[in-house]
This record gives C-alpha cells, structure tokens and sequence, in this order.
C-alpha cells in the first residue's frame, strides 16, 4: 500500500466525521435512506451469512484482530520506535476504516427518528402518571409472581435453558411483528458471547456487533433477566441503536408472550426502572410503592443484585465511562443514562395502552 494513499485513508477521518455529523442533523433523511433503506438490507444479509453459525463470529473477529495487533508491535517494534510519525498515521488509518465501517453497517441508526413517533407517545410525563404506571406495574408483577409460586416470600426461579430463551424470544418477535410491522424480526442471529465472563466484569449485559449484525448477549446473567436482554439486542439488530428504545422494544416483545415467566421477566424489569426513577424523584413514595412489592420480588431483585455486586472491580467505572462517551459522541446526549429514558416510553405507552 503507498504511501499517498495511507495518507489519504488517514486524512479521511476528518471529513467522514463532518459528514456524520452533517447528515445526522436530518433524521427524515437518516431514517427514509439509511435506516428504512440500506441499513435493512445490510442486516439481513450478515445475519444469513453468520446466523446459522453455532458460537459469536464476531468474538473470534476481535480475538485475532487484537493477537495481529500484538504480533505487529512486537514484530515491528524497532522500525515504530524509529518512525513514531508512520506508526501514528497507521492508527490513524485504522481508526478511519473503522469508523467508515461502523457507520454503513449500523452506527448512522444513532441519528435516526425517536421510536416514540411510530408510537405516536409524547416525551414528557408527570409524577402523577409515573405513580400510577408503577402502581400498575407493581399490581402485575406481584399478580404474577404469585401465579408461578404460589407463595409471595419466594423468587421466581425460570425452568429454561439459554436454548429455550432463545426460541422463546424469537417468538415473542414473530408476535410483536404482527403488531407492529415496522419491529418484524426474520433470519435470527442471537447468541450467548464467547467473552460472558469479561462482559460480565465490565458490567454489561449484552451488546450488538456492529461488523457481523450478531445479537450477542452474556450467558451468566441470572435467567429472570435474560429474556428482556436477549430483546434489547435483537432491537439493535432492528435498527435501533437509542438504549432506552431497545430496553422498550425488549420489553414489548418479552410482555406480549403468553408464557408466565416471560411476562414475569418483563414485568419486573419494567418496574424496576420506573422504581429507580420514582426514587430519584419522590422518596416517600418510593418506599411506600415498594412496600408493597411481594418478598419474593424483592429477592429477584436482590438477586440480580448480588449477580453484579459478585463481579464488581476497579476497571468497571473505566468501561462504563469509555461507555458514556461513546454514546454521547453518538448523539446519546444522556450517555449511559439514556438506558433510564426508557421511562419515559413505558409511562406514556401505558397512558395510551392501559395495563
């Protein structure tokens, strides 16, 4: 590869960020011509290509990626040591492929229109109506917990593998999809990432490899949770890249199923949300909503609780910071916050769709 032309792919990476941003500032456009036009086709066309592969193709693309990169350095560490300025415009080229490559194959979904006006719901809500959704919540997920173990002191323990979660996910879409057409889901490509026990360290429960399109989530989460995450991702996969919009959609797609444990799951994880946001609002009435929640609840709850208490290290702040702003260099204003913007969109869906 010449030397003018590695200059020029560096020399990119400027421009390709002003067109970004340039074009994200039309999200009419975004959404007609990248997120309803191209970025569909892309999608399907990767998970054809990786969906029916058994374990994460994308895990085993980074792990070589990172072992060429060690092999590089070590290979190449004198001639970096005497040309510093060369081995800078090489990761300069690297960065700009990436990004260029990000882009066309899922990140420009970042600037797309708010899923909110496919539903037609408003963004602002008041604490009145965040207390009756938690009220309503609150009602179901007790209702239904009972339902499962007859005992309101006892946490819900789901029968299913990761196989059957899966399957069960997958049709919880074919279901939403009938629905909602704009959310039909076809060529699944879900599944457990090779790298569970590191994202499990970071603190993350999933994530949606933007170079294969595969829904990837982490295989040690507690089984009560699982469900709504393994939505989450595949709402990546559909386009959508806002957290809060992709905890709805994993919401939407969990909740309309007619299996128990599955409403169960989406039930508490919902509530669970509109619990944390009510507690930063209206502490009274945080407790006296949570006094109400069955004992049985409450131990799911703890239970994901201990589940990242376990795994907590000094690195995870690092990992949730490089997070935060990723996500706010990708027009996520609220960075990792955005994820309790979901809120929003459970208490104006219900405002419309009574529980």
């Amino acid at each position: 590869m010449g030397s003018r032309f590695k200059n020029a792919i560096a020399l990119s990476l400027l421009p390709q960020i002003i067109l970004v941003k340039w074009w994200g500032s039309y999200p009419d456009s975004i959404e007609k011509y990248y997120s309803n036009g191209f970025y569909p086709i892309v999608s399907k066309f990767f998970r054809y290509l990786f969906g029916w592969v058994p374990f994460s193709v994308g895990d085993v693309l980074y792990t070589l990626l990172v072992l060429l990169a060690l092999g590089y350095l070590v290979r190449e560490r004198e001639k970096i040591i005497k040309h510093p300025l060369s081995f800078v415009r090489s990761i300069i080229m690297v960065l700009s492929v990436a990004y260029f490559t990000f882009h066309m194959m899922w990140g420009l979904n970042y600037y797309r229109l708010p899923i909110s006006q496919k539903f037609n719901l408003t963004a602002t809500y008041s604490k009145e109506d965040l207390i009756s959704v938690v009220k309503q919540l609150t009602k179901k997920t007790n209702q239904v917990q009972f339902e499962i173990t007859s005992d309101t002191a006892k946490a819900v323990q789901v029968p299913y593998t990761k196989k059957q979660i899966f399957e069960k996910t997958l049709e919880g879409f074919d279901a939403l999809g009938k629905r909602f057409p704009f959310l039909k889901y076809d060529v699944p490509s879900l599944k457990k990432s090779v790298y569970s026990l590191q994202l499990t360290y970071m603190g993350y429960g999933g994530y949606l490899n933007p170079f294969t399109n595969e829904a990837q989530v982490n295989g040690k989460l507690p089984f009560f949770r699982l469900p709504v995450v393994c939505g989450h991702e595949i709402g990546h996969q559909l386009g959508y890249s806002a957290e809060n919009e992709t905890n709805f959609i994993g919401y939407l797609a969990t909740v309309g199923q007619d299996d128990i444990y599955f409403k169960y799951a989406a039930y508490a994880y919902a509530l669970s949300y509109c619990l944390s946001e009510l507690r930063g609002t209206d502490e009274d009435q945080f407790n006296e909503q949570y006094a109400t929640l069955h004992q049985g609840v409450k131990k799911n709850y703890e239970e994901m609780n201990n589940f990242w208490m376990a795994y907590e290290n000094p690195m995870e702040p690092l990992f949730k910071s490089a997070f935060d702003i990723f996500l706010k260099s990708n027009n996520q204003t609220k960075g990792i916050m955005s994820y309790n913007s979901v809120v929003s969109l459970y208490v104006n869906y219900y405002k419309v769709h009574p529980l």
